[in-house]
C-alpha cells in the first residue's frame, strides 16, 4: 500500500535532499530549478526526470537559455514506498540521481555507482 503524505511534507523532503548536497557541488549547479509533480503524463511509474542540457554539453550557444528542470514524480515514489523512513531515503537518492544528469553522468554509471 502506498504512503499516504501531504504535498507539503513530501515538498520538504526534497528540500532536505537537496540539502544533503555537499555545498562546493550544489554551488556549481546552474541554472536548474527543481519541480514536484504529482506524476508523468506519459511514464507514470517514473520516480525523477532532468531535462535540460548537462554541464559537460554546454557551450557558447547556451547562453540565455531557459533553466534546466528536475521534476521529482511525488505519487510514483509514494507509490514505490512502504513507510515514511523509505520515502525520505527514496527521496534523496532519487534527487541526487537527477542531479548526478545535470553534471553528465548517465544512468549506466549511476547505476555502477549504486545511485540507479
Amino acid at each position: 500500500m502506498p504512503v499516504r503524505m501531504t504535498p507539503q511534507r513530501f515538498d520538504e523532503l526534497v528540500s532536505d535532499a537537496l540539502d544533503l548536497i555537499p555545498p562546493k557541488l550544489a554551488k556549481a549547479i546552474d541554472n536548474v530549478v527543481v519541480l514536484v509533480e504529482p506524476r508523468h503524463a506519459t511514464e507514470p511509474d517514473i520516480l525523477g526526470l532532468y531535462e535540460g542540457v548537462a554541464l559537460t554539453e554546454r557551450d557558447s550557444s547556451y547562453s540565455g537559455s531557459l533553466p534546466d528542470a528536475i521534476t521529482i514524480y511525488r505519487d510514483a515514489l509514494l507509490d514505490v514506498c512502504d513507510t515514511e523512513a523509505d520515502v525520505v531515503d527514496e527521496v534523496a537518492i532519487t534527487v541526487i540521481h537527477e542531479i548526478a544528469h545535470h553534471f553528465g553522468i548517465d544512468d549506466e554509471r549511476l547505476h555502477q555507482l549504486g545511485w540507479g
